[in-house]
């Protein structure tokens, strides 16, 4: 009998644990008592090294973070007024104007020119390029660096670079490189290129960290031209994976005041990961204005007080007067982005949605399904992409703004993983990125409601257990 007891107290130990824990995130509490439930001992094992909140990086914060390198630079074109906007749509949207200001700590900037790089042939060539011409130094940083043809072409691009006298750092999440050889890394530092692992498996292990991934894809050379997007390093991003075929992605290339931004990122980042903390004017160089466009740099985290990305989404479905054309890899909304997206679709709002016709996780695919019933009775219209794999993390509101990012509209992306979303309100970038999202619609099915709700029970089921495990998905 004692023993039962001492079990009862143990498993009451566990839910007040994570009740108290997670009382910020509800969806997630509900995943973890259900895993506690099922394997009591495991589970909350489990939660212990997976779940914790992150507190490692709220200390270097404290002293070095990135409004006080972007506050350092004097020279910074910023726009403080929604009437400095050259977006007369977006001149009506004060209110969303003051969101997106106040999102980061980095500002709206107006000495810029971007180019939307569509797919991984247009991305590659774009980057190689900027490598070629590199000076003094390059920053690279991406979630999944692989060692197959893709990643041996970028290897010896920065090798041969380093061996010219041009500084090289490089940075891999520890997660999603994990397949990554030591055999590539050595010959980088062989090549006397600086390498490190942004949260290594078994530190992040033993931290209680590895959940906590660092999803960012950031190219900055000598501090002037900067790339961010949806594309890692690796064959499949140019169709190479048999699995997924044709790769449908999304970068963005940045020359101007926003790199500024790119490179302070970056450089967070690596004072986490190297202990280094570089702060010279070589990092952040003037520049000739390149162009007029007006660029905001939205990095979010778990080690920030606002979950930016997903307040920015929220905001701009929530002020949205015609549309919302979103394509996500990976669709798992948190209670606020479901009724944000029910609230538009209701009130008329044209808010279209693609996600791939197959995920690349079973999982996320039932736990995607599970919303979509409830959120097309709102008027909200779900596209499958047919023609291969939509990775694609981009966003186009009315002819107000677009978002090119490394951030998925899921609540892995909203709160645990480290991204950084680019929000343009020039009308030329709009249009194409709208260009882009036509092309995409008609390479896709939409979601017909009537047959979509006669699917079985069984597939109900599958969809409801995944709901609930997926705000860890």
């Amino acid at each position: 009998m004692i023993w039962w007891i001492i079990g009862l107290l143990l498993y009451l130990f566990q839910l007040f644990t994570v009740l108290v824990l997670e009382y910020k995130h509800p969806a997630k509490a509900v995943a973890w008592l259900w895993i506690s439930f099922c394997i009591p001992i495991i589970g909350f094992v489990m939660y212990y090294f997976l779940a914790q909140e992150y507190t490692a990086r709220r200390r270097i914060r404290k002293s070095w973070f990135v409004d006080h390198i972007i506050e350092e630079l004097d020279f910074l074109h910023v726009v403080r007024d929604v009437q400095e906007l050259h977006n007369a749509e977006m001149q009506r949207q004060d209110r969303l104007f003051r969101l997106i200001s106040t999102l980061s700590e980095s500002p709206i900037t107006s000495c810029n020119r971007t180019q939307v790089l569509t797919n991984g042939h247009a991305t590659y060539e774009a980057i190689a390029e900027a490598i070629k011409g590199a000076e003094q130094h390059i920053h690279i940083e991406f979630y999944i660096i692989k060692d197959d043809s893709i990643g041996a072409m970028f290897q010896k691009l920065l090798i041969d670079k380093a061996q010219q006298g041009v500084k090289v750092r490089v940075l891999a999440d520890g997660v999603g490189s994990i397949e990554l050889k030591r055999r590539y890394v050595k010959q980088f530092e062989e090549a006397g290129i600086e390498f490190h692992w942004f949260l290594p498996v078994w530190v992040s292990f033993f931290k209680r960290r590895l959940n906590y991934r660092n999803h960012r894809k950031i190219v900055v050379v000598d501090g002037k031209i900067g790339f961010v997007g949806g594309i890692n390093i690796g064959d499949e991003y140019v169709g190479g994976s048999p699995k997924n075929g044709f790769w449908r992605d999304t970068h963005l290339q940045v020359e101007g005041d926003a790199v500024y931004t790119l490179q302070a990122v970056f450089l967070h980042d690596w004072a986490f990961a190297s202990q280094q903390r570089l702060l010279g004017r070589e990092f952040f160089p003037r520049h000739i204005c390149p162009g007029k466009e007006q660029v905001k740099l939205v990095p979010s985290g778990p080690d920030t007080s606002w979950d930016a990305i997903q307040e920015l989404y929220f905001g701009a479905l929530s002020c949205a007067r015609e549309r919302v054309w979103i394509m996500t890899p990976y669709f798992i909304p948190d209670t606020g982005t479901q009724l944000a997206l029910k609230t538009a679709g209701v009130s008329g709002v044209d808010v279209r949605i693609i996600i791939p016709h197959h995920s690349d996780s079973k999982l996320v695919d039932w736990a995607a399904r599970s919303y979509l019933e409830e959120l097309m009775q709102s008027g909200v219209r779900f596209f499958e992409y047919y023609k291969g794999f939509a990775h694609a993390k981009t966003m186009v509101m009315d002819h107000s703004l677009a978002c090119v990012g490394t951030a998925n509209m899921d609540m892995r992306s909203f709160f645990s993983n480290f991204e950084l979303n680019a929000v343009m309100f020039d009308e030329a970038v709009i249009d194409c990125l709208a260009q882009d999202f036509e092309l995409d619609f008609a390479d896709s099915k939409e979601i017909d409601y009537e047959q979509f709700v006669k699917r079985s029970r069984w597939q109900r089921v599958l969809e409801g257990v995944s709901r609930m495990l997926s705000p860890l998905l």
